[in-house]
């Protein structure tokens, strides 16, 4: 099969603000005013969509593709290029910013304005300005059958749930008004906030799991906990962990809140979120465990629970496990 020497660039219709709909119909000619006349659009209606396109174009020679949406669109072209059977090494993603937690996006130095974001994957593509990012996999040996792989953040408990809210179909119609409102994190602002009553509220009525945390089959961690968040490393202010860490750095990092109780999970969230609660982990009940290897939690109990891989859902049973299986090139300002 003959290399495709164009850049293709997949676009969700419903993602990201009000605002951000209206960036889908620029993209090729504000390529096109910069002198690049090998750009073409594929515009989808589902993540399944967007993977299946992804796969489509990279098995057919395409080397080039360019997501444009949130971390949920990104990740589905991801998991198309792993489906095509290229190896990720000969290919050059780009993350064009038009949805929610667009996290990838601005740690790669892509602006949220499409002229000016044009213009940096212009020069991107001419200089070759890329960077490398771990590929996380993630799977249950008695959830879902398929693995999945994402690049950014994954999470349970709280941060599992939280897809439930921010990926439902319902929430896709008002996700746009919530970003013109509040910003690209106001859908998952909402859903954390929902998530976090939901647990509560199970809580009171269940009894609350206790995790252990294992890292190559050794236990590193066990107890109750509010908030598990993944990271591949650091993925800026907008979750504060892992400072200073490349995406290709070889390992990734889990950040875990003990349970201490309903009256202080406000204060631990905002602590988490703003960064401080590194400051005096011990108290507000702040853990991280960096992995090299293979990441297993395993909650008590035999009640499927859901892992949030990238902003989508991963239904689990037993365990959960996580390891980098591979790395991508990532387009970046030069």
């Amino acid at each position: 099969m003959a290399e495709d020497p164009g850049v293709h660039v997949i676009a969700t219709t419903i993602s990201g603000s009000i605002k951000d709909w209206s960036k889908v119909e620029r993209i090729v000619p504000l390529f096109r005013e910069h002198g690049r006349d090998d750009v073409e659009l594929h515009v989808v209606d589902s993540h399944a969509a967007a993977r299946e396109r992804a796969r489509e174009l990279v098995a057919g020679g395409c080397r080039r593709v360019i997501s444009a949406g949130g971390s949920g669109t990104f990740n589905a072209v991801l998991v198309g290029c792993i489906d095509a059977g290229v190896p990720l090494g000969d290919l050059s993603l780009g993350f064009l910013r038009k949805g929610s937690a667009d996290l990838i996006g601005k740690v790669l130095g892509m602006p949220d304005d499409i002229e000016e974001a044009i213009r940096v994957f212009v020069h991107s593509l001419a200089a070759g300005a890329t960077v490398g990012c771990d590929v996380i996999r993630a799977w249950s040996e008695e959830g879902d059958a398929a693995p999945r792989y994402f690049v950014g953040y994954g999470g349970a408990e709280i941060f599992g749930r939280v897809p439930h809210f921010t990926e439902n179909r319902l929430m896709k119609y008002y996700k746009g008004v919530l970003s013109q409102l509040f910003g690209d994190l106001g859908p998952f602002t909402v859903g954390a906030a929902l998530a976090a009553t939901d647990k509560v509220v199970r809580g009171l009525v269940g009894k609350r799991r206790e995790w252990t945390v294992s890292v190559d089959g050794v236990e590193r961690a066990r107890g109750r906990y509010q908030l598990m968040v993944l990271v591949n490393g650091d993925l800026g202010k907008d979750l504060p962990f892992a400072h200073g860490v490349p995406l290709g750095s070889g390992d990734f990092y889990l950040f875990a809140f003990r349970d201490l109780g309903v009256l202080k999970l406000p204060a631990q969230f905002k602590r988490a979120f703003d960064g401080s609660i590194q400051d005096d982990p011990e108290r507000w009940g702040f853990e991280g465990h960096r992995v090299d290897g293979t990441l297993t939690l395993a909650p008590t109990g035999r009640r499927p629970f859901p892992v949030n891989v990238d902003g989508s859902t991963l239904r689990c049973r037993g365990a959960a496990s996580f390891r980098i299986v591979d790395q991508v090139r990532l387009m970046a300002r030069g």
